[in-house]
């Protein structure tokens, strides 16, 4: 992030030449990180063990709720509770909010071992809900709900192809990628050789990823984060209280279900995570680069990603604290070695 800001500070120009790099509010040096870090990880799926995750009704149902209902009620509370003035930047932050997760949560997911078929799964399925319920759940978030409470309304058209555009990028070329490398390389190879020798040299290559993702996104973005400390500041502050409390509901939901460390982990990780990218880009696409909006959009990243880095290690001490029993937890410790 200090690399990012510094590099868009002190080189005249980078932010304006990488910001030239898009197709329509896709920036392809974002496209490229959020693919080499993804595809590592879904290569590392074992996609003839999804069935039984889509068996799992108690995981699914409660990731659904809290993806889609409680989330974003939580995050429509938080914008109204911290920023009732500032209409631009509580509309940034209910669309963050609405911004579910199907990049970076693969990343943190991994690092804290856990599951990665249930997280396959799980993004899969925010991202088909992304497409269709992302422009109705803006509505009701930015013009119904708030005309039933007597508060004032926003405009909320959103681009339907401009968030389908997000999904099939970010998730259906790495995961399409993913599945043909595993799909032919056991077929060719073995699981043995592919998990044993294939698996460990492309494994790295997430983490470039990631690191690469942040430094080109906050060198995009630095200027309006050193230009407004205030503002961001507040905007901050609802975003740092959602990750937390998100995190933490769907960990004590898991513990509570009996869901065991691995899939707890994962139901965690999938509904605080946020689509950062598509909230940014639906933000600049409808409100304007430099609105209050975009301005929000860009600061969940700067909140999300050392929150939910923090968050890892928290779950990773929480499966020696709270999961110390769980049977399922040595046996994805080993698959994760």
């Amino acid at each position: 992030m200090v690399v990012g800001i510094a590099l868009g500070q002190f080189i005249p120009g980078m932010a304006g030449a990488l910001d030239s790099l898009a197709i329509g509010s896709v920036s392809l040096p974002i496209a490229l990180g959020l693919l080499v870090m993804m595809y590592p990880v879904l290569a590392k799926v074992r996609y003839d063990q999804t069935g039984a995750v889509i068996k799992d009704r108690k995981l699914m149902i409660t990731s659904l709720v809290i993806n889609w209902v409680a989330a974003p009620a939580f995050m429509f509370i938080l914008a109204w509770v911290f920023v009732p003035d500032l209409p631009e930047y509580r509309t940034g932050l209910i669309i963050v909010g609405l911004a579910r997760c199907i990049a970076m949560v693969m990343i943190w997911n991994d690092l804290a071992c856990g599951d990665r078929e249930a997280a396959a799964v799980l993004v899969a399925i925010n991202s088909v809900f992304q497409v269709f319920a992302f422009g109705a759940l803006g509505w009701f978030y930015l013009q119904g709900l708030p005309s039933l409470l007597g508060l004032p309304t926003t405009s909320a058209d959103f681009s339907f192809w401009a968030i389908t555009i997000s999904v099939l990028i970010f998730l259906g070329i790495p995961l399409l990628a993913g599945f043909l490398t595993r799909t032919i390389g056991e077929r060719t190879k073995g699981r043995d050789w592919y998990e044993g020798k294939f698996l460990p040299k492309l494994g790295p290559w997430a983490l470039y990823g990631l690191l690469f993702t942040i430094v080109i996104l906050f060198a995009l973005q630095g200027d309006e984060i050193l230009a407004r400390p205030l503002d961001v500041a507040r905007i901050a502050l609802p975003l740092l209280i959602y990750f937390l409390v998100v995190f933490a509901a769907g960990m004590v939901l898991g513990k509570i279900l009996n869901l065991g460390y691995a899939k707890t982990t994962t139901l965690a990780f999938t509904a605080a995570g946020n689509n950062f990218e598509l909230a940014i880009a639906v933000a600049i696409g409808t409100y304007g680069v430099t609105s209050g909006q975009a301005l929000a959009g860009v600061v969940g990243p700067l909140i999300e990603v050392p929150v939910l880095v923090a968050l890892v290690y928290v779950a990773l001490w929480s499966r020696k604290r709270f999961f110390a029993t769980d049977p399922l937890t040595p046996s994805k410790e080993s698959s994760h070695a």
